[in-house]
């Protein structure tokens, strides 16, 4: 509803109908949301302010390799294996689009592919990371990939 209110703004007539229109759309989209695991509230709420700090250091970090003189910039498609099911898999690599100098472009099969700023960072480490704070927030079920070791990135 909050979203609501910013996009639609506070008339009678746009709450009435946002009255109406929130409840079904939010009821229409769990219907046809396929099932799985089902999330853990605290988990998914501790996420929130890894994000938030994620998106300020990215948004920083490409600030500076933007104006710095010398334009630090040695970029790179990186491909890495990720174990979370399709729609934990496509949250991931929005968040991952967020972390400084990534931006995932995609993904083949079980692999996200990220563009990165520069080839040197240590990009598969902090997917795995992220990857482990999602299946946490999948009320830790984890696929069985994510807990072979994947020396393939």
């Amino acid at each position: 509803m909050v979203i609501w209110l910013a996009l639609a703004g506070t008339q009678i007539d746009t709450l009435l109908l946002g009255c109406v229109v929130v409840p079904l759309a939010t009821a229409l989209s769990l219907w046809l949301v396929p099932s799985g695991p089902p999330l853990r509230i605290r988990s998914v709420l501790m996420l929130v302010p890894r994000f938030v700090w994620q998106s300020l250091v990215g948004g920083l970090d490409v600030a500076w390799r933007a104006f710095h003189p010398r334009l630090p910039i040695d970029p790179d498609w990186v491909s890495v294996s990720v174990a979370l099911p399709d729609g934990a898999r496509v949250a991931l690599g929005g968040e991952l689009s967020l972390m400084p100098g990534t931006l995932s472009a995609g993904s083949q099969g079980d692999r996200l592919l990220i563009h990165v700023l520069n080839r040197d960072q240590d990009v598969a480490t902090a997917v795995r990371s992220e990857e482990r704070r999602f299946a946490k927030a999948l009320a830790g079920q984890a696929n069985e990939r994510s807990r072979r070791d994947r020396a393939t990135t």
